[in-house]
């Protein structure tokens, strides 16, 4: 156990197929010996430095399937990538996902959460109706 951690850290590779709890391959070996930090590591450490992801809402759940649909009719989110693709039938399958949880949980949410489905579910609606009507489509983007 000594010799192990005056090495740093072993990485075993158990996706080559390898019986016995795998592994561990040279390369692997010699990386976590050197002093200097490899690609991989600097990315797991940079990805281990960001903030927490904030804690999962049922309001934060509904703006999450909100956005997809949003994306789904062809709204852009960020102005410098391209219009993502049309796609009403996956638009309306998210829509009607948010509306049977809204059926299903009548009752149960508080006031605020009930208007964040309802609001997040007329929005939705309506540009589902433009779209499908045709009214978007006249537009230039």
């Amino acid at each position: 156990m000594g010799e192990e951690e005056s090495r740093g850290f072993v990485i075993r590779d158990r996706r080559t197929g390898a019986e016995g709890g795998g592994a561990v391959s040279d390369r692997a070996t010699a990386s976590a010996s050197q002093s200097k930090p490899t690609l991989a590591e600097t990315s797991q450490e940079s990805a281990h430095t960001h903030e927490p992801a904030p804690p999962l809402t049922f309001a934060s759940f509904v703006f999450s399937l909100g956005t997809s649909a949003l994306m789904l009719m062809g709204e852009q989110l960020d102005p410098q990538q391209e219009r993502p693709q049309v796609n009403l039938s996956q638009a309306k399958e998210i829509i009607d996902i948010l509306s049977l949880l809204d059926s299903k949980t009548r009752g149960n949410l508080t006031s605020d959460e009930q208007a964040v489905l309802g609001d997040m579910l007329y929005a939705l609606r309506m540009k589902y109706v433009d779209l499908a009507s045709g009214k978007q489509a006249m537009k230039s983007p």
